[in-house]
Order: structure tokens, then C-alpha cells, then sequence
């Protein structure tokens, strides 16, 4: 049965053709990926399917009755005044009136125990509570509250939660609701690798359809069976997995460019043929040549030329510039941190070597962000040594990237860091994809993928032989993040990055330290 159905969508916001003749279908049971480059239009897509937005052109039809849970990137903010436990509680809104309802006809039974009226009229109403799954509202509020890890918070004023906090309450009370169709833009913000399985398993186990926007290839791999490309405004659909998908994309493309090298042959044999039947016009003298020559000008003209397809992908250099660093970057020896009287972890003793690249992982709140704090001189109050080389010269990109005046254009703000000539400043921002107007961007409207480009640029000039990345891939699209992963890999320096994207992981870390029961271990295998 079709769920949802789109026909010939377009969308145009003014500026843009977002959205230029989109079509699919998704199924009864699908579960969908939906990718693409940030501003491709996928959370358009999304605000059309709840009427948030309409296409300009177009049909979308939604099975009869289907109810939609949908959860946005940025979520709607609820009542902050009341507490975590109160807001998943409104999933059960109707369960929470039937058993009102039980409770009163409870307390007219107990003055009348004999009224068959009154007994009919509660069987009735507790077969409904029952079908509703009244009864099962505690073990389904347990296992959410214990997968998303909420049982700190389950109690605590709305309000006073973080950004990431209010995030996963939206969604553990979107899933509570079990609508017939799930919508999920970028459900893995904010959740640690421990969280994110326990959402893919509960996803592969839905008996809806569930339809996701996500950048996270590693969870649309193992919940996905259908992906949709979003790609110059047009879609494209794939019957299998992220994965799935960029095979077939790679045999489409190789496709692609056979056709043109076809075309451009034809073309070379027409421009060819023309010049020959000029030069017989010429030496003859004879206007049937010429003739010819117009005619085939004029089929020339006619062809509709293709693009060559870009086989390769882009590059951005991440070279530091300057002296390496000595073999021994750093060297933990008994280093413990707490918070708050909390103790994150103790007795931690390793060392990380020059050209290593390491991933710091441990599930939200053991202690990443401070342990970087103490590495970069941020946090004093640690025990133990913590003792990095003089030759080491550190470069650190955190999760919420900040410049020093958001009204700086990128060619300011890169020049602001990177004493320069405008023509030199330029040419090496044309090498992480700034080129052109771009340059004159203010970096306060950059996208995620732009910041991290741009602070990667600026670090690059300034002899960086110790790169510490926090979080680097959220909120940059899949592209960007290949392009980081490629640079980052040929990246000559040391690098330690904290990350919950199990793909990018994989792809780049030879080595782990893990923040686990108040210990740090270290250990080189795969994730």
C-alpha cells in the first residue's frame, strides 16, 4: 500500500529552485533514506508530507488515516515548565483519558456494586484501555527511558536541559507515540554510539514505516532499505541501503561518461564532416558541398550537449606547514578528572605517538570534553601529569565553531588569522572549495561543512603539527564529510578527534582511547 505518494513536486523559495519534478513513492512497511547536499531541499520534502510547506506544482497524497510522527531538526520548543516525565507522558494522551474515565466508573462501582449498567460500561471501557495498551504504557515508558539513558533527567524541569538533552526527549517521545509513518531529520544528533544502536534496533523492529533524513551512512546502512538521492533539485531512487546506493550511483556515473565521450565522438566526426565538405565546396567550386555543410551545422547545432560527469572527487590539502613534532606528543601518567564531585575517571596512563590518529570515545558525559579541556590548557584542576611536547604545536576544531566578528566575510576572517596579500589569501581559499564571490560569504551565515573548512584552512597555514577535532562531522553533509575523511587521512601531523559517526571512525582511526567505568583504555583494532 502506498503511504505517501509524490507526483511532479516543485518547489521554488524565490532565490532557488529547491525542488524541480520530484516523484517516488513509499510503501507501506519502507525504510527510507533520504540524502543529499544541506540545502538540497530534504527537509522541504518533509514540511510538504505535514503541510508545514506546498509544492508550487505538484501532488502529494497520504494514505487515509495514516498518522505521522515527525520529528524536525530543529525542534519545536515545548513547555519548558513542566518535566521530562510530564512531556513523554502526552504520548499517552488517549490512554490517559480512558483510564480517567476507569477511575471514576471505579469509584461510582464502589457505592453501587450491583448496577449491571455501571459493570457493562466498565468492561466496555477497560477492553478499549486495553486495546489502547494502557497496561503497557510503563514497560514502553521503561525501555525508551533506559535506550536514550534519560533516567538522570526523567524528572528534572524541562527547562533547565541542554540543547542535545531537549533533542532526545523530542525524540523519545515522538517514538512513544508509534505513529503509522515516522519522519526523522537528523535523529543521531546528540546521540552516543550506545544510544545509536539501541535506535537502530528499535527502528528495524517498527511496525510503521519509518522515513529518514540523516548524513550518518553507518545508520542508514543498517536501518534502511530504500534511498532516495536528492541531487540539482531532481531525485533519484535506490532500492537498497546508503551503501547500496553508491554502487549503483558509480555504475549511473560510469554510465554517464561512456555517453558523453559517445557524444563528444559524434560531435568531433560531425565538426569533422563539415570541414571536409567546405573544403570540396572550395575545390570544386560546387554548392551542393556547402549545402551539406549547413545541413550538418544545423543538426550540430541541435544536440542538447552533456556535462562531463566529474569522476573524481574534490580534494582540500591538509599539509601542515612547518616543523614535526617529536616522536612522544603526549604523555598521560595517573591523570584523573573530576566534575562537579563526580569522578569522570582515574589512574589513566598512555602515550600518543607522532602521525597517530586516534578517536576518543565513551558515551555522553564521561568526560571527552574535559579531557580535552586539560589538554588544552583550559582545565587545571585534574590530578596526575598530562604533559604534551615543546615541539607540538596543537590545532583544535570544537563542536560549535565560533569566529571573532560573525560579519567578517571568509576572505576577512581567513585574513584576520592568516597575515596575507587579498591574491594569496584567495588562492588557498579556492583549495577548500571558497572560490570566486564566495570569498565575500559572511562566516556567521556558513554552513557546518563551511565552518570546519574554513577553520581547517586557517589552521593549516600556522604550522600545525597536532590536530584535535571535536565532533568535526556534525551537521555537514555527506559529501563534505568524504571530502574531510580524504584529507584528513593523507594529513601528515598527529591527529585525536572525538566522533560518534561509526563510518568516519572506520574510515580514519588505527587507534582507540576509550572513556569506559571511570577508566581510560587504549587498544588498535577495529571499531
Amino acid at each position: 500500500m502506498i503511504e505517501i505518494g509524490m507526483h511532479k513536486i516543485c518547489k521554488n523559495f524565490g532565490y532557488k529552485q529547491v525542488i524541480q519534478n520530484v516523484s517516488f513513492e513509499i510503501l507501506t512497511g519502507d525504510r527510507v533514506g533520504i540524502v543529499g547536499k544541506n540545502g538540497s531541499g530534504k527537509s522541504t520534502l518533509f514540511k510538504m508530507i505535514v503541510k508545514d510547506e506546498y509544492p508550487d506544482t505538484g501532488t502529494i497524497t497520504i494514505r487515509k488515516d495514516a498518522t505521522i510522527g515527525y520529528l524536525e531538526q530543529i525542534p519545536a520548543i515545548l513547555n519548558e515548565d513542566i518535566t521530562t516525565r510530564s512531556i513523554l507522558m502526552t504520548s499517552f494522551t488517549e490512554i490517559q483519558k480512558t483510564e480517567e474515565r476507569l477511575r471514576t466508573l471505579e469509584l461510582k462501582m464502589m457505592q453501587d456494586s450491583t448496577n449491571e449498567a455501571l459493570l457493562d460500561r466498565y468492561a466496555r471501557i477497560q477492553n478499549q484501555y486495553i486495546s489502547q495498551g494502557g497496561y503497557e504504557v510503563e514497560e514502553k515508558l521503561s525501555k525508551v527511558v533506559k535506550g536514550f539513558k534519560l533516567e538522570n533527567i526523567i524528572d528534572k524541569q524541562f527547562s533547565i536541559l541542554s540543547g542535545g538533552q531537549k533533542t532526545v526527549v523530542n525524540l523519545a517521545r515522538l517514538i512513544l507515540t508509534e505513529p503509522d509513518i515516522l519522519l526523522l531529520d537528523e535523529p543521531t544528533n546528540h546521540l552516543d554510539i550506545v544510544m545509536l544502536e539501541w535506535l537502530e534496533n528499535y527502528l528495524n523492529k517498527y511496525q510503521g514505516t519509518v522515513v529518514i533524513i540523516s548524513h550518518d551512512r553507518y545508520f542508514l546502512d543498517k536501518v534502511t532499505n530504500k534511498t532516495i538521492l536528492l541531487e540539482s533539485g531532481e531525485c533519484r531512487l535506490f532500492h537498497g541501503n546508503y551503501s547500496y546506493s553508491l554502487k549503483e550511483q558509480e555504475k549511473l556515473l560510469l554510465q554517464e561518461f561512456e555517453q558523453y565521450k559517445t557524444q563528444q565522438k559524434k560531435i568531433e566526426a560531425m565538426k569533422a564532416s563539415i570541414k571536409r565538405y567546405r573544403d570540396w565546396g572550395n575545390q570544386a567550386d560546387n554548392e551542393k558541398f556547402f549545402k551539406k555543410a549547413k545541413e550538418l551545422e544545423k543538426r550540430l547545432k541541435k544536440i542538447e550537449v552533456l556535462d562531463k560527469p566529474q569522476l573524481e572527487k574534490k580534494k582540500i590539502p591538509v599539509h601542515f606547514i612547518g616543523e614535526r613534532s617529536s616522536h612522544e606528543v603526549l604523555k598521560a601518567k595517573n591523570l584523573g578528572i573530576s566534575y562537579d564531585h563526580l569522578l569522570l575517571f582515574s589512574n589513566a596512563s598512555f602515550t600518543l605517538y607522532y602521525q597517530e590518529k586516534i578517536v576518543l570515545l565513551g558515551n555522553n558525559g564521561s568526560g571527552k570534553t574535559s579531557f580535552i579541556k586539560a589538554l588544552l590548557g583550559h582545565l587545571t584542576s585534574y590530578t596526575g601529569e598530562l604533559e604534551v611536547a615543546e615541539t607540538t604545536k596543537i590545532g583544535y576544531i570544537p563542536q560549535e565553531i565560533r569566529f571573532k566578528d560573525n560579519s567578517d566575510s571568509i576572505l576577512q576572517a581567513f585574513r584576520r588569522e592568516v597575515p596575507c596579500l587579498e591574491g594569496e589569501a584567495r588562492r588557498i581559499l579556492a583549495k577548500y572549495d571558497f572560490y570566486k564571490d564566495q570569498v565575500f560569504k559572511r562566516v556567521g551565515n556558513l554552513s557546518g561543512g563551511e565552518k570546519v573548512l574554513l577553520k581547517l584552512a586557517i589552521l593549516m597555514q600556522n604550522e600545525i603539527n597536532f590536530l584535535i577535532l571535536d565532533e568535526p562531522t556534525n551537521h555537514i553533509d555527506i559529501e563534505t564529510r568524504e571530502i574531510l575523511e580524504q584529507a584528513l587521512l593523507e594529513y601528515e601531523g598527529t591527529l585525536l578527534f572525538v566522533s560518534h559517526d561509526r563510518y568516519f571512525i572506520d574510515k580514519l582511526a588505527k587507534r582507540y582511547l576509550v572513556i569506559k567505568d571511570g577508566k581510560i583504555s587504549s587498544f588498535y583494532t577495529e571499531y
